[in-house]
């Protein structure tokens, strides 16, 4: 910013008498007077100079025109057989006009002594039309200079004043002066009161206004004052928060110190502003929001911009079309019916048919030796082709209309220890960079804890992962069961922190994550939906709806709430006399929890798994449901579609299907059997509308777009290839120290899981870290060496 100096600060020069100080002021006018007449002969000589080269050039010009067309009226030969008439001038002109450069080379050539005329005829062509042309067109041009000439002239004449060249602005200048020397002229002769004329003169309080207005700085920084070193340091413990979990400090803990630190220095402005003057009032949201606002203040008072994230890869696709692309990467696909096969083939289809965005599921494809072990009845497939086909029809079967979405498919392979297929090689690479805009992972945790590859949030604009499985309740059942649960859950907060925008959990059941939230984003196959409203059409009409008891269906394996419900029976087994249950189902544990039952002497009949919606199921009034291991169970959402009664445990899992009538929870073993009883001697009630709305994926995709911030994401045009905050310009922001902790992390578990030895410490499947020749022919793919080349390889 200008400032102008007060009077004394200056030297101050000696006068001797009012006279001479009056003479001192005419001499600096009079001096510049002089230098505006210099400027002004300066400016007239220069146009004098460029006026006078002008008519030189266009003598020039005419001299040659006229040579020209001298020469042109000049025939020395005629054809009398070819004579051009006035009709076909314009033509003859245009042809002439195409030999122009060479006339003179055909002059000269039958001008030569030389050359001999045929005896035949005299050849004659009349040039006149030309020679007309050509005139009429310099003519033209002639008149265009002189509008131009005179239009010149007469914008030098208006802009002309007393003889010399004038510009508005100077014109002002120039009668500023005068005013000014006009007050002097009758001021006193005090050089001080002089120059306090200067000073407070209208002229120059408008020179000053104007270079205040240029430098000005926004009203809105005025005052703010910088941040202290509590604010400092609770940004930094706010922003190491990740950190700080995986060391063993808890949130909560982090927020209070947070709140300690906020409630002194500058910050003490902003708590007392705020209801009842004092913290106790504020929570840790507010508190959060509070801190934001005096970062960005104090910033926006620096003028500091910000270019983007330390760890952050600036080739960022810049994504062309009107369609946004969104995948979706999964940890299990059909025929395998699991929930991570089924659902997020339901959430591609009915992303898909908005047609607002295009849509790819990639799902894991295994080995002929995996698919053994893993599908059911011996179902295997030869090419991926095939697979696909079987999972689009199984879907269209289901959903009712053709979804308009790629299936794509990565190398996976099962591990018989966890029960799980697993990654191999990179994931994120089998999304074309041209697609990778949003992603959707399906099980974060499960999908990166042995990624070694790109960061998704790298290559991806907006990165999505949805909690399905509850690891820690499984992990605690084995052997060491604390102890690994304690490494996976600091493991699952690293990965998901470092690969992930948002995080959807279905249920409080699950981990608390990094930036997660709890909804149920999941929705019913529409089969189970139709099931319902025709059971309900059928009680309407006096039909007997539900013929058979109760029973259970899942994967038999101990952890599917199959030990729950085995003590629930052993341990009420008098109550339960004559109380018969029909247990559905297949898995690695059916052995052990058949021998068992028959042991305890309980009323069990067992039998292979089926799928929910087949035939023999709708005849069942009560569906049982022990499990507190599951997440969200998809059988009792399907239950309550067909209008079931369920009977499960009251648990977060479980908390989703409270609100609807039909669902009776429990708590105690006797609750249980309590429920039981209600359920078997009451008939359920139809649902609502809005009660089969809720359930179905129609609800949940809306559920989705909206807490997923994809909704928003969609809906931002500016956010198709700059939305993200690395390296989409600046902004009036701080280095994000969350970024680059999220960076350093990922970063970290890249280097870690690059390590082969590592790898198989922590349990992955040996080799792994890339696919193999196996996969390599399935999917034609490139070996890994030549995918992924090693320097001197």
């Amino acid at each position: 910013m200008i400032n102008f100096r007060p009077p004394e600060t200056r030297t101050r020069p000696s006068v001797g008498s009012s006279s001479s100080s009056v003479v001192t002021a005419e001499k600096a006018l009079s001096f510049i007077s002089k230098g505006w007449q210099e400027v002004r002969s300066s400016a007239d000589a220069d146009l004098q100079l460029i006026k006078n080269r002008a008519n030189k050039f266009k003598n020039l010009a005419d001299r040659d025109l006229e040579n020209f067309i001298n020469s042109a009226s000049v025939s020395p030969f005629a054809v009398p057989a070819i004579t051009a008439s006035t009709t076909t001038a314009p033509a003859e002109i245009d042809f002439v006009k195409k030999l122009r450069p060479k006339l003179s080379e055909i002059r000269r050539a039958y001008s030569s002594s030389e050359f001999k005329w045929p005896s035949q005829g005299k050849l004659r062509i009349d040039l006149s039309a030309i020679k007309n042309a050509i005139v009429a067109e310099v003519e033209e041009e002639e008149k265009e200079r002189e509008i131009w000439r005179k239009w010149r002239c007469d914008r030098l004449k208006e802009e002309r004043h007393f003889g010399e060249f004038d510009w508005e602005p100077i014109r002002a200048f120039k009668t500023r002066l005068k005013e000014l020397e006009v007050e002097l002229k009758g001021s006193s002769s005090s050089p001080a009161e002089i120059f306090e004329v200067i000073k407070n003169s209208e002229f120059v309080g408008k020179v000053k206004s104007s270079l205040k207005s240029i430098c000005k700085e926004p009203e809105e920084t005025k005052g703010v004052p910088p941040l202290d070193v509590p604010e400092l340091l609770a940004y930094l413990v706010r922003q190491s928060s990740p950190f700080l979990d995986q060391i063993g400090i808890r949130r909560d803990i982090s927020e209070k110190i947070v709140e300690s630190l906020c409630s002194k220095g500058h910050s003490k402005l902003l708590l007392n502003s705020l209801p009842g003057g004092g913290s106790s009032l504020i929570d840790g949201e507010i508190m959060n929001d509070e801190l934001d606002l005096r970062i960005a203040s104090v910033l926006q008072s620096t003028g500091h911009c910000y270019d983007g994230g330390f760890w952050g890869d600036s080739t960022k696709q810049n994504l062309e079309g009107d369609k946004r692309h969104v995948a979706i990467v999964t940890t299990a696909s059909l025929p395998w019916m699991t929930g991570t096969a089924v659902n997020p083939l339901f959430r591609a289809a009915y992303l898909a048919k908005s047609e607002k965005q295009n849509v790819t599921l990639l799902v894991p494809w295994l080995c002929k030796s995996d698919q053994e072990l893993v599908y059911p009845n011996q179902l295997t497939f030869s090419s991926p082709e095939a697979q696909e086909l079987y999972i689009r029809n199984w879907l269209e079967e289901r959903i009712g209309f053709k979804a308009d979405f790629k299936i794509s498919f990565y190398p996976g392979k099962f591990s018989k220890e966890r029960r799980s297929i697993l990654p191999a090689g990179d994931t994120s690479q089998f999304i074309p960079s041209r697609d990778a805009d949003i992603a959707i992972l399906e099980e974060p945790e499960h999908l990166n804890w042995y990624h070694h590859g790109k960061r998704w949030t790298d290559k991806f604009n907006h990165v999505v992962g949805i909690v399905h499985t509850n690891y820690l309740e499984y992990i605690k059942r084995e052997k060491n069961g604390a102890l690994q649960a304690f490494f996976v859950k600091h493991i699952n907060n690293w990965v998901t922190r470092a690969y992930c925008d948002k995080v959807l959990r279905l249920s409080a059941a699950t981990q608390d994550l990094p930036r997660s939230l709890v909804c149920n984003v999941h929705g019913v196959n529409p089969k189970f939906l139709k099931i319902g409203e025709k059971a309900a059409a059928d009680r309407q009409s006096g039909q007997k709806v539900f013929s058979k008891g109760a029973y259970f269906l899942g994967k038999m394996v101990w952890a599917k709430g199959y030990r729950e419900l085995i003590d629930l029976l052993s341990k009420h087994k008098t109550e339960f006399d004559g109380f018969n249950l029909d247990v559905f189902g297949n898995g690695e544990d059916a052995h052990e929890v058949q021998s068992t039952a028959k042991r305890l002497n309980l009323n069990v009949n067992f039998m292979n798994g089926r799928d929910h919606a087949d035939d023999s199921l709708h005849g069942y009034k009560v569906f049982i449901n022990p499990s507190i291991s599951d997440v969200l169970c998809t059988a009792t959402a399907e239950a309550l579609a067909m209008g079931k009664f369920v009977v499960c445990a009251d648990h977060p899992s479980n908390e989703f299907f409270q609100e609807f009538p039909n669902c009776l929870t429990y708590k105690t073993p006797e609750d249980f059997v309590a429920k039981v009883e209600k359920a078997m001697s009451s008939e359920p009630q139809p649902l609502t509308p809005e009660e089969q709305y809720k359930l179905s994926w129609e609800a949940a995709t809306q559920r989705f777009m909206k807490y997923s911030d994809l909704e928003k994401v969609l809906s931002d045009e500016t956010s198709l290839d700059r939305r993200r905050r690395k390296g989409m310009g600046k902004s009036v922001s701080m280095p994000n120290l969350e970024e680059m902790v999220d960076g350093a992390l990922a970063f970290t578990h890249n280097c870690l899981t690059g390590n082969e030895f590592l790898r198989s410490c922590t349990g992955a499947i040996p080799r792994t870290r890339d696919y193999d020749k196996q996969h390599c022919n399935d999917l034609h793919l490139l070996p890994p060496q030549v995918e992924n080349p090693i320097y001197g390889w």
